[in-house]
């Protein structure tokens, strides 16, 4: 049927309207598009032309300078220095072994050092810097720079590398930096890129470790040109780091250096402690090592020989050997009976040497008994049996009480590597983790810092501090990050009855300064300067009935590592307590004799602010002291100078 003629008109209109309306949008479309792409043309050409030209520029990160460790005084323990070292490029000098062997005409280098650098070289592509030796002196580095035209590839480049200018005096605080190894790298969640860096150095134990993000800084960065397979072509801008912040500890290089020093060649510890602060003034434990080993790669004889040391020299004694209190323990026992209750100060108990406990004796160090002694004289001369009663009374529950709250048991937070929370044994501790229940032998065991009871020289030190204060002090070894002085923890007081307190501390005065004290030869003349302390001995392991029978009586008989061990703490002056010291020497025998001469020397070092005077020792002594004063005098010497010493690739 043929559509009316007034119809088709009427599409065709429909139709050509459409038709314009698509062709507009078309249109517009198309101008947007033309416009778009004169401003990318035109306007943006210059910022796509250097986007184009970021395709071959490559950013290389730069170390920053490590910041400075130093001790309470300013004095530098932890610094820089110039590390002069030789790069080679294969690319550029050619055959390795070739190579090696030309370098090896200018500086020393044998045959082995050699063959452990062309594997390194091997491992890394040709246009890879490989360190071939670093610290080496400016003669060596002139050498081999005058004869750079015979040497292609190989470079003379200067640095910075970690030293420590007093050797072994921190190397158990401070610590040590090294290279990053891959257990640091899977130890980071988010690896700092500038860990990546080959060789780069991060703190390994100590002070370096736990403060690493404070004393690395941030990495500077270098904008370089590469050609299509990444090789350097030339250096575009420069923008150095942040150097890392400078940490003030709290340590005293004088007296950290008369401890260490004074300790010798025993296996032993020293901590001294500022009582109103709570600051660390010496961490020492000996033997010792030289920190700056490990920063240029440690021989294999070397990390050998402190290894198989049976004097532990890589341990940090002061803070993570745990050993059992003996007698140092007693005033924990006294003050958890008088708290309680259980006992007053005048109170007299019969010591006939042995006291007998569930068909089971227990002996008084003094065999023969020390007859009828109070809280002083028990104390003075150290009296097992008073310290026994004691105990059956009180329990341990309140033994354990009074200890943590004397600060035993206590991990401190502290940057310090291992820190010990030592043990504070309960009955619930057995039953959890020995499966047996608690019985009375233990806690008299307890009583006087023996069986299960374990303790850092830290924690005694902090023990002595709250004894000698009543108030709850707690170490502190970090005084300033950034010279920004970190705030001293509240000290609030422990609470403890001042006249039992006042017992404890006459007892522990008695023990130095009467005639009948276990520490009497070790007193101090000076009024103003006397010690009031307590000595110890821990027994490690006992005679046996065949040891006995084949002559051995003594202590100074058996091997050295089954003798007992040998404690003393202090506070200073006895009247407004200043200092507290504690002092362990591993299977060095009685506290008395061993411990405590190291005490008084250390104690008195520390309030005379150098040397300990003279005239604070009893007239006889004078000529002893004065020739062992002047030993160590000599040992203790200016700050080290850098020695340089290959490290190899």
């Amino acid at each position: 049927m043929k559509r009316p003629t007034k119809d088709t008109e009427e599409s065709a209109r429909r139709i050509s309207r459409r038709a314009a309306l698509l062709g507009g949008v078309q249109l517009t479309f198309a101008g947007v598009l033309l416009l778009r792409m004169r401003s990318l043309q035109l306007g943006q050409a210059d910022e796509f032309r250097l986007l184009a030209e970021e395709n071959r520029i490559n950013i290389r990160l730069l170390p920053p300078s490590r910041g400075l460790i130093l001790d309470r005084n300013g004095a530098v323990i932890a610094g820089n220095v110039q590390n002069y070292r030789i790069v080679l490029v294969r690319e550029d000098a050619g055959e390795p072994r070739a190579a090696l062997e030309r370098l090896a005409q200018l500086i020393p280098l044998t045959p082995e050092e050699i063959e452990r650098a062309e594997r390194e070289i091997l491992r890394h592509r040709p246009f890879v810097p490989v360190t071939i030796v670093d610290q080496l002196n400016w003669e060596e580095v002139a050498r081999v720079a005058a004869n750079a035209p015979a040497l292609p590839g190989i470079t003379p480049e200067v640095g910075l590398t970690r030293f420590y200018p007093f050797g072994a005096e921190f190397a158990h605080s401070v610590g040590y930096v090294g290279p990053v190894s891959e257990r640091d790298l899977e130890a980071r969640e988010n690896p700092d890129p500038l860990l990546m860096i080959p060789r780069f150095q991060i703190g390994k134990i100590g002070v370096e470790r736990e403060l690493e993000e404070n004393l690395r800084g941030s990495a500077g960065h270098r904008r370089i040109e590469v050609n299509a397979v990444g090789r350097e072509m030339r250096e575009l801008d420069r923008q150095e780091g942040d150097p890392g912040v400078n940490v003030q500890l709290t340590l005293d290089r004088q007296l950290q250096a008369f401890c260490l020093a004074r300790l010798g060649e025993d296996s032993a510890s020293a901590v001294v402690m500022d009582i109103p602060t709570g600051n660390i003034l010496a961490l020492a434990s000996s033997p010792s090592f030289d920190a700056n080993l490990f920063v240029r790669g440690i021989s294999v004889a070397d990390y050998a020989g402190l290894r198989d040391n049976d004097h532990r020299p890589m341990s940090n004694k002061t803070v993570q050997g745990a050993y059992p209190p003996g007698s140092t323990f007693k005033m924990v026992t006294a003050l958890a009976a008088f708290e309680g209750g259980f006992a007053t100060p005048d109170e007299r108990i019969f010591c006939p040497g042995h006291i007998e406990i569930s068909d089971r004796r227990f002996h008084c160090w003094n065999r023969g008994g020390h007859g009828r002694v109070n809280l002083v004289s028990a104390l003075s001369e150290s009296c097992d049996v008073f310290f026994y009663e004691l105990a059956q009374r009180v329990g341990i529950e309140r033994i354990n009480a009074m200890a943590t709250r004397l600060g035993l048991g206590e991990r401190y937070d502290l940057p310090l590597s291992g820190v010990s929370s030592g043990l504070n044994p309960s009955r619930e501790w057995k039953r959890e983790r020995r499966g047996a229940e608690w019985v009375v032998g233990d806690t008299i065991n307890a009583s006087i810092g023996q069986g299960f009871v374990l303790t850092t020289p830290l924690q005694l030190a902090v023990m002595t501090a709250r004894l000698a204060s009543n108030r709850a002090i707690v170490p502190r070894l970090v005084h300033a990050i950034d010279d920004v002085e970190q705030p001293i923890a509240d000290q609030p007081s422990l609470g403890l009855s001042p006249e039992a307190l006042a017992q404890i501390r006459r007892g522990m005065w008695e023990v130095s300064n009467s005639n009948r004290g276990t520490a009497y030869s070790s007193r101090i003349v000076d009024a103003a300067l006397r010690m009031a302390g307590k000595t110890g001995t821990s027994q490690v392991f006992s005679i046996t009935t065949a040891e006995r029978e084949a002559g051995i009586r003594r202590q100074d008989q058996l091997p050295w590592n089954r003798r007992d061990h040998a404690l003393f703490v202090a506070f200073a002056p006895d009247t407004e307590p200043r200092y507290a010291v504690s002092i362990v020497v591993e299977h060095g025998g009685g506290g008395s004799s061993v411990a405590a001469p190291i005490a008084r020397d250390i104690i008195l070092a520390a309030q005379s602010g150098g040397l300990p005077p003279l005239e604070a020792y009893p007239a006889p002594q004078r000529n002893r002291i004065e020739s062992m004063i002047r030993t160590i005098s000599d040992q203790i010497g200016p700050p080290a100078e850098p020695n340089p010493g290959r490290s190899r690739a």
